[in-house]
């Protein structure tokens, strides 16, 4: 635990104007970022008696080991540095909205040729027009199915789309008229487009205007005695209707707005968002958050602002967006007013709602935040609960003096001691950590030891671990000679290591203003506070495999001076947990919490390093020996391929039958036969049903 004191900015010494501060850890992690009109006060705010400050903020500096700001010159710059900032470092005390799920959207692709009605989760592309999100996707498919009578838009894939067009046959929905068959030429790309456009005007809450267009056709159909047509229009129009009815009308005005409520207890809020277009509710999409930072309802509100529209422009943002609170400060209030405008390209109100149809829809909208922090903190208590209690036992097993937070598990993986990969896979409060999963070639030597592999790999991510302490400036005198920080190891992605991360030199980030004389020892280089490879220890190493790979490991980290992690093995035979140095295996219960979670560590690292090695071999056999040959790109070796058959029939070819390929030179051609001359031909196939043996006639061999 540091003390706030040993970073404290000097007296004076912060300005007192606009700007976003960041606060690191110890190993220069960005851990919390904020705004403030006046930087002076809020950053003197941090440093008073722990006693007077919330136990959140009270852990926030107390685990922090610098302070570093950033002036802009008024408080929208602030908002939109904060944002961006907050988007690229995930400090983990600012609060973060996460979806309570994955919100299904019903998007035109307007960026195509022949426009495609569909359903899309994810992020959103550009180019494509979006409504929602709805909460299921039938309620997209039925209100679609609905509309394609009156709007008969594709929606068809891209492989049905060129295969109706290489028949010149539509699907079904094109000879039921629920398709304009765009595919075979009914219709010109332009008429397609134009179905598509009043779809979207339609589903973006230009009703009214449409449906009385098709009554005054059905009653001019009638008045000529057209019935058909007439009875056509009539159905149409029903089936607009139904679409509309799925989505009743909440604000009588035909209000664009959005509004957001917020649910909240000491630990966690829950938000809610209802996106009402043209009077109608269109979507709802809701998030839930730890509070890991003293915030108050408007914090939140602000927060859940940034998220919402910080990647939107133009009508995605609302021309009215209705909270239940604001910032006590109305410069704040203006300022994020400002910042709304200038996303959608015009002005935005921001306010809250004080009577009327648009208060009774807000308080809807807070009976929905509720229930949904009340269902999230029911199905979070057994999770956190269980996971709680599994690493307790872990700890308690292993005599841990305290949970291991984050656990790194390692894994070898080979076949007949051929690509023999490593894998390393991380579990941060007993949950996978997927972005800080890495892979490693094994190169001190060939063939196939697991205990040696298990040595090198283990030494490889601890060497990097101390090169970044050097890096940063943790290291100290007492660490000297017990490693070679700078020396390259993994790099987690690839074996193939670059040394840029080891060469202690850090370009400051552009637009920073560097403190680097209250900042510490790590102040001396800049950061960028972007999570470095390796940078982190765990606190509990797990091999996969029994003693010897335990010892294995024990080793390479005492010859690292490593002392302060623990290290333990999991046999997969009878599942015993041993411990370096101990005779005998520690046995936890079959139903032990803490077991069935090293378990699933353990078959983690086992997936992760298989899918690797299964990749690199299958790389090394799709290799030919084509692919040495010098000037021979991937045209000229399909087309001698295609001239001769395969490679066999290649190998068995002169020069000169050779040079009659299109396109190859003698002298390619020499180089050709050469590279064949000096492999090996591979073994001939053999069918086990048959055992008839099968000819080469591919073009690609396993030497």
């Amino acid at each position: 635990m540091a003390d706030p004191s040993s970073y404290r900015p000097k007296p004076g010494q912060i300005p007192d104007s606009p700007g976003v501060y960041r606060f690191r850890d110890d190993h220069r992690r960005v851990i919390y970022v904020g705004k403030a009109k006046s930087l002076r006060p809020r950053l003197s705010s941090y440093f008073q008696d722990l006693a007077n400050l919330h136990p959140r903020t009270r852990t926030m500096v107390t685990t922090a080991a610098s302070v570093e700001w950033t002036v802009v010159s008024t408080e929208v710059e602030a908002l939109q540095l904060e944002y961006s900032w907050i988007k690229e470092y995930d400090p983990r005390f600012n609060v973060k909205y996460r979806d309570d799920k994955s919100y299904p959207y019903l998007a035109v692709t307007l960026n195509e040729e022949f426009p495609r009605v569909q359903v899309m989760r994810g992020a959103k592309k550009k180019g494509v027009r979006y409504f929602g999100p709805y909460g299921h996707a039938w309620a997209i498919r039925e209100t679609v199915d609905l509309m394609l009578r009156v709007f008969p838009v594709r929606t068809c894939s891209a492989g049905v789309f060129k295969n109706a067009e290489r028949t010149g046959r539509p699907c079904l929905l094109g000879y039921i008229g629920k398709c304009s068959a765009p595919c075979v030429g009914r219709v010109t790309p332009d008429e397609h487009r134009e179905l598509a456009e009043e779809f979207c005007d339609f589903m973006a809450g230009r009703t009214g205007a449409y449906i009385r267009r098709l009554e005054r056709r059905m009653t001019d159909a009638a008045e000529e005695m057209e019935y058909e047509r007439a009875g056509r229009l009539r159905d149409d129009i029903g089936a607009l209707r139904r679409a509309m009815e799925k989505s009743a009308v909440v604000l009588a005005d035909a209000t664009d707005a959005d509004l957001i409520a917020v649910a909240e207890d000491e630990l966690e809020a829950a938000v809610q968002i209802f996106h009402v277009r043209g009077g109608r509710v269109r979507g709802q999409r809701g998030w839930v958050t730890d509070k890991v930072e003293e915030v108050d309802t408007a914090g939140l509100v602000e927060d859940a602002l940034q998220q919402l529209y910080g990647e939107e422009s133009g009508d995605s943002v609302p021309k009215e967006v209705l909270v239940p609170a604001l910032p006590e400060d109305q410069v704040a209030t203006d300022a994020l007013s400002q910042w709304l405008s200038e996303r959608r390209g015009s002005q935005v109100s921001l306010r809250v709602p004080q009577r009327g149809d648009k208060k009774d829809l807000m308080a809807t909208v807070g009976r929905n935040a509720q229930q949904s922090l009340v269902l999230h903190k029911t199905k979070r208590a057994s999770d956190l609960t269980t996971r709680s209690r599994a690493l307790e036992e872990i700890a308690q097993a292993l005599g841990l003096d305290s949970v291991p937070l984050r656990i790194e598990c390692f894994d070898i993986s080979h076949l007949q001691g051929d690509d023999v990969v490593a894998s390393m896979v991380v579990f941060e409060d007993g949950l996978a950590r997927k972005s800080e999963y890495r892979r490693f070639q094994i190169k001190g030597f060939e063939g196939q030891d697991d205990v040696r592999s298990m040595h090198e790999v283990i030494g490889r991510r601890f060497k990097r671990y101390l090169a970044e302490k050097e890096r940063t400036g943790e290291w100290t005198e007492e660490n000297e000679g017990s490693t070679a920080p700078g020396e390259n190891g993994d790099n987690g992605e690839n074996a193939d290591d670059a040394a840029d991360d080891t060469t202690g030199q850090i370009p400051a980030a552009p637009g920073e203003n560097g403190h680097a004389d209250h900042l510490g020892p790590s102040s001396l280089k800049e950061d960028d506070g972007r999570p470095k490879r390796f940078a982190y220890p765990p606190q509990l190493v797990v091999v996969d495999g029994g003693q010897p790979q335990v010892a294995a490991a024990k080793r390479a980290m005492d010859e690292l001076g490593i002392d302060d992690v623990a290290v333990c093995g999991l046999a997969k035979r009878l599942e015993e947990v041993w411990l370096p140095d101990d005779d005998d295996p520690v046995v936890l219960p079959r139903s032990s919490e803490g077991l069935y979670l090293l378990q699933r560590v353990r078959d983690e690292a086992h997936r992760f390093a298989i899918t690797y090695q299964r990749a690199k071999r299958a790389k090394r056999i799709r290799t030919s020996p084509l692919d040495d040959v010098p000037g021979l790109g991937e045209t000229r070796k399909q087309a001698l391929i295609k001239h001769f058959g395969s490679v066999k029939k290649l190998r068995q070819a002169t020069i000169e039958q050779i040079c009659e390929v299109p396109g190859l030179g003698r002298k390619t051609a020499e180089s050709v036969a050469v590279a064949l001359a000096g492999t090996a031909p591979a073994a001939p196939a053999v069918n086990t049903a048959t055992g008839e043996i099968m000819e080469d006639d591919g073009g690609s061999t396993h030497d």
